[in-house]
C-alpha cells in the first residue's frame, strides 16, 4: 500500500507539472492573441493616434525580442524555476498597468512587460519541461504547452466575438455615451480576464521543483536526486543521475584538452548539428505562413468570397480547429514520435497550401491594377480619400478595356498597397457592395511608424526621416471580382485542413525540437538563439506578406509558403533523428557519434 501511495503521489506530481506547463502556454497564447480583440475598442476610446496604437501593438514583439536574447543566460544564472516565477510575475503586473491605464505611457509599459514575459516563457517553459519530465512523457508535456497556447489564441478570438456581439446590441440603442463607455469597458475587460491564468502560473511555479539537470550542473547532486524522485522511481532516478554524471565527466575531460576553447564552443560536432537542425526547424515553422494565415485570416477569407461576418466566424473556427487538433497531437507525440508527426504534418501542409493557391489563382487572373487612376486622386498634402462603390469601380475600370468592362458590372473588392518612402503598407479590403463601409483614407500620420524603434521592426533598412517628407506612392490598387461564397468556403475549409496538419505536427513538435535536440551545456542559450531566429523570420514574413500579396496575389504567397514547407519536410524526413522515448543524455550521445 505504501508503494502504491508513493506511485500515486509521483503520478499526481507529473500531472501538476503538465498543468503548470499548460498555464505557461496559455499565457504565451494570450500574449499573442489578446490585442487583436481589444485594439478596435482601444482605438475608439483612447484618443491615441495611429502611430501610438501601432507602437502599443508592436511593444509585445519588442519586449519579446529583448527578453529572448537574454532568456537562456538568465535561465542558467537564476535557474529554471526562478525564471518561470519572474516571467509569470511580469505578466501579472502588466495586466493592471494596461487595464487601469489612462494614458499612453502605462499602456506601452504594460505591453512591453507582456512581451518580456512571453519571450521568457517561450524559452524557459519548454526548457524546464525537457529537463524535468521523463523520456516517456516529455512529448506529452511539451504538447500540452502548445495545446493551451492554442487555447489562449482561441479564447482571445471568442472573447473578442462576445464583446463584438454585445456592443452591436448597445449600438442599436443609439446612445452614443453608453456605447463609448461600453467600448472602454470592453478593451479593459478583455485584459482583466487574462489575469487569473497568470496568477495560477505564478503559484504553480513556486510549488514545482527546480530542474534536476540545472541542479546537477551546479554541483547540487542531492537536490537533483530529490527533484528527480518527485516524478520518478528510485531505479529511474539512479539511471538518469548516472547518465548526467557520465555526460558531465565527458564535458570535463574535453575541457582539459589542448583545444578546449574550440571544443567547448558551438563548433563541436555534437553542438553544431543539433543546433542547426533546431534553427532550420524553427525558421521553417514560421515559413509555413502560420502567423500570417492566422493574423490575416479574416482578410484572406473576405478576398476568397466570404462576407465580413462569415470571414470572422471563419477565423473563430480556425482557432477552434487548431485547439482541438492539438489534443490529437498531444495523444500521439509519445506514441508515434516526433519525426512521424512532423513528416505527416508538413506533407499535409504542402498539399493544403497548394490547393489554396490554385483556388486563388483562378480568381486573381482576372484582377486588374488601377494604380495610375488612383494616383491621380492623391491630394496636394499627399493623402487620399476614396469611396469605393459600383460607380467608382466603373470609373476606375473604364481605362482597362474589355477586361475592365467585364468586372465593372459585378461585385468587386479593392485593396491599395501604398508607401511613403521605404515604408509600405496596405488598406483594408473593401467591397463595392458594402454600403456601410467607410471611405478608404490614407495619410502620412497613420501610415508611418511612430518612432525609430517601431520603424526598425517594420523595415530594418528603412529611413524614417526621409519617409516623413516622401510623397504618397500608390504601388498597387487592385480590383478583383468577388468570388462566389462556395469558393470562399472551399478556401476556408482548406485553411482549416492546413491548421489541422500544422497543429498535429509542427505545432506540437517545434517546442520539442527546440528543447530536446541541443545538449545540456548549450541548451538554454541555443534555445534563445533559435527562438530569436524564429521571431526574425516571423517579422520578415509579416513585413513582406501584404506587399507580396498586393503585387503578385495570394496564389503566389501560398505557393511560396508551400515551397518553404517542402524544405521543412526534407529536413525532417532525412536529417532529424527520432527522439521518442530517449533521455536527453541519449539524444546528446547520438550527435556525439
Amino acid at each position: 500500500m505504501a508503494a502504491t501511495a508513493v506511485a500515486s503521489e509521483k503520478k499526481g506530481y507529473n500531472r501538476f507539472l503538465l498543468l503548470v506547463a499548460g498555464l505557461g502556454g496559455l499565457l504565451y497564447g494570450v500574449d499573442v492573441g489578446i490585442i487583436s480583440g481589444a485594439l478596435p475598442y482601444l482605438e475608439a476610446t483612447s484618443k491615441l493616434n495611429a502611430g501610438q496604437l501601432s507602437f502599443i501593438v508592436a511593444a509585445v514583439l519588442l519586449g519579446s525580442v529583448i527578453s529572448t536574447l537574454f532568456a537562456g543566460m538568465l535561465a542558467d544564472w537564476m535557474g529554471r524555476k526562478k525564471l518561470m516565477i519572474l516571467s509569470g510575475l511580469l505578466f501579472v503586473v502588466s495586466i493592471p498597468s494596461i487595464a487601469l491605464a489612462q494614458g499612453y505611457g502605462p499602456l506601452v509599459l504594460g505591453r512591453l512587460l507582456q512581451g518580456i514575459s512571453a519571450g521568457l516563457i517561450g524559452v524557459v517553459v519548454p526548457l524546464y519541461l525537457a529537463e524535468c519530465l521523463s523520456a516517456s512523457s516529455r512529448g506529452k508535456g511539451t504538447g500540452i504547452f502548445q495545446w493551451l497556447l492554442t487555447l489562449g489564441i482561441m479564447a482571445a478570438a471568442l472573447i473578442a466575438m462576445y464583446y463584438s456581439i454585445r456592443l452591436d446590441k448597445i449600438a442599436a440603442l443609439g446612445d452614443a455615451a453608453r456605447l463609448f463607455a461600453a467600448k472602454d469597458a470592453a478593451w479593459r475587460g478583455i485584459f482583466w480576464i487574462s489575469l487569473l491564468p497568470g496568477l495560477l502560473f505564478v503559484v504553480g511555479s513556486f510549488i514545482v521543483a527546480e530542474s534536476p539537470r540545472w541542479l546537477y550542473s551546479r554541483g547540487k547532486t542531492e537536490a537533483a536526486r530529490a527533484a528527480l524522485l518527485r516524478s520518478r522511481s528510485e531505479e529511474q532516478t539512479a539511471i538518469e543521475l548516472r547518465e548526467m554524471e557520465e555526460s558531465l565527466a565527458a564535458e570535463r575531460k574535453s575541457a582539459t584538452t589542448a583545444n578546449a576553447k574550440i571544443k567547448e564552443s558551438l563548433l563541436k560536432r555534437k553542438y553544431v548539428i543539433p543546433f542547426l537542425l533546431a534553427c532550420i526547424i524553427l525558421a521553417c515553422n514560421q515559413a509555413t505562413g502560420i502567423n500570417s494565415i492566422i493574423g490575416y485570416n479574416a482578410t484572406i477569407l473576405i478576398q476568397a468570397g466570404l462576407s465580413d461576418v462569415a470571414a470572422h466566424w471563419g477565423y473563430v473556427i480556425l482557432t477552434m480547429v487548431n485547439f482541438l487538433i492539438t489534443i490529437v497531437g498531444v495523444m500521439l507525440v509519445d506514441k508515434k514520435g516526433r519525426k512521424f508527426l512532423l513528416s505527416i504534418g508538413t506533407a499535409g501542409i504542402i498539399a493544403s497550401l497548394i490547393a489554396v493557391a490554385l483556388l486563388f489563382n483562378g480568381v486573381e487572373r482576372q484582377r486588374l491594377d488601377v494604380s495610375a487612376a488612383v494616383q491621380q486622386q492623391v491630394a496636394a498634402d499627399q493623402s487620399l480619400t476614396l469611396s469605393y462603390n459600383p460607380a467608382e469601380a466603373a470609373r476606375l475600370l473604364a481605362g482597362k478595356g474589355e477586361a475592365g468592362a467585364a468586372i465593372a458590372g459585378r461585385p468587386s473588392s479593392m485593396i491599395i498597397i501604398y508607401s511613403y518612402g521605404d515604408f509600405r503598407t496596405a488598406t483594408k479590403v473593401i467591397r463595392s457592395t458594402d454600403t456601410l463601409a467607410k471611405p478608404i483614407a490614407i495619410d502620412r500620420a497613420s501610415s508611418l511608424p511612430a518612432n525609430k524603434t517601431v520603424a526598425f521592426f517594420s523595415n530594418p533598412f528603412g529611413d524614417l526621416t526621409t519617409a516623413k517628407s516622401a510623397p504618397l506612392k500608390i504601388e498597387n490598387a487592385l480590383i478583383t471580382p468577388v468570388p462566389s461564397a462556395q469558393r470562399g468556403w472551399a478556401i476556408a475549409i482548406l485553411l482549416f485542413v492546413f491548421i489541422a496538419f500544422f497543429g498535429v505536427g509542427p505545432g506540437i513538435c517545434v517546442w520539442l525540437a527546440l528543447s530536446e535536440l541541443m545538449p545540456t551545456r548549450i541548451r538554454s542559450n541555443g534555445m534563445s538563439i533559435a527562438l530569436l531566429l524564429n521571431q526574425a523570420v516571423s517579422t520578415f514574413i509579416a513585413a513582406v506578406f501584404l506587399p507580396t500579396v498586393g503585387k503578385h496575389g495570394y496564389a503566389t504567397m501560398f505557393f511560396i509558403f508551400a515551397g518553404c514547407t517542402l524544405i521543412y519536410f526534407i529536413t525532417v524526413a532525412f536529417f532529424l533523428p527520432e527522439t521518442k522515448g530517449k533521455t536527453l543524455e541519449e539524444i546528446e550521445a547520438h550527435f556525439s557519434k
